[in-house]
């Protein structure tokens, strides 16, 4: 009986030399082992610059459709991996991140165990963890949806002007909270909680904890502190029409959308969450220490316990 052929998505940022090496190794591993290596098209055009080597690659959508994805392979930092997220929001393709950049938050190893991780997941030996996304809706004065997106790490309502403030009314399932000036704000999943909420202020959720964050950025108010939400509420924030300028929506980074005075965006749990490929379940706390290099010096730690048995 003839196996069905395994496609497995390639996704580089080839325009640094030691992620073409590690992709053209990635896709001779992959053929080596009877898969298909898919590349985007983007991709395949910057690869087959760089490696004139590389022969004719499937072309996702064009060659192979996304639903026929086994698993996308990402050789590149955060930014790459939610590209990759992206490429494969509408089929089941889990992301395996392999870290070529510098904190590389979501990435699930680094360029060292590269050949390792082919390996296993030629082997499908790799479990699988699905991760709270966003459903992100922009919405005009008459409650009429005007753009629709998702996002992993945050969606963010910003001041598209430098000089000028946001003035905005955060609410939560369709009550007022408060309102005031501010440079935006900052809707996180557990996941983006170490991106840009991190940066702003916001709380470090572990990625076990169901739960959407709200960071104001420098907001001129009393009560505008960092709020924590359920996965069930829905947050909104509307850029009020006495505004003076407009805002701008940002998903990810990656996907903007202008906010006119008067505008909503409704930020609340997408249905479809992200799936993550991991090789190594270790603990969260220690992804922290190490992608942020923590000082953790003088640890005595806990006696030994049975196994099974919390500290």
């Amino acid at each position: 009986m003839t196996q069905p052929q395994r496609s497995i998505l390639v996704v580089a940022h080839a325009r640094r030399g030691d992620t073409v090496r590690a992709a053209e190794r990635v896709i001779g591993a992959l053929r080596a082992a009877g898969a298909t290596p898919v590349l985007a098209a983007d991709d395949a055009l910057e690869l087959a610059a760089a490696l004139p080597t590389l022969g004719r690659v499937a072309i996702l959508d064009a060659d192979v459709a996304i639903a026929d994805v086994e698993l996308a392979i990402v050789l590149g930092g955060d930014g790459t991996i939610l590209r990759a997220a992206e490429l494969v929001r509408e089929g089941t393709a889990p992301v395996l991140g392999i870290n070529m950049g510098h904190v590389g938050f979501l990435a699930e190893i680094e360029r060292d165990d590269m050949d390792d991780a082919v390996r296993r997941v030629i082997a499908r030996d790799y479990a699988v963890e699905e991760r709270l996304a966003l459903q992100v809706r922009v919405k005009d004065s008459l409650d009429a949806v005007l753009y629709e997106t998702w996002a992993l790490n945050e969606a963010t309502v910003e001041k598209a002007s430098r000089e000028r403030l946001l003035e905005v009314v955060i609410e939560v399932d369709g009550r007022p909270l408060s309102s005031f000036g501010c440079d935006g704000v900052v809707v996180s999943t557990p996941t983006g909680s170490t991106a840009y909420n991190f940066s702003a202020g916001g709380p470090v959720i572990w990625p076990t904890v169901e739960a959407i964050a709200v960071v104001p950025l420098s907001a001129h108010a009393l009560f505008a502190k960092p709020l924590v939400v359920g996965p069930e509420h829905a947050v909104a924030i509307e850029v009020l029409e006495r505004t003076n300028g407009v805002g701008i929506l940002w998903c990810d980074g990656r996907r903007s959308h202008d906010l006119p005075p008067g505008a909503r965006v409704v930020v609340r749990r997408s249905e479809r969450p992200v799936r993550l490929a991991r090789l190594h379940p270790s603990a969260f706390t220690d992804r922290l220490v190490r992608k942020f290099r923590l000082p953790v010096e003088g640890w005595r730690g806990p006696s030994a316990l049975p196994p099974g048995e919390n500290p």
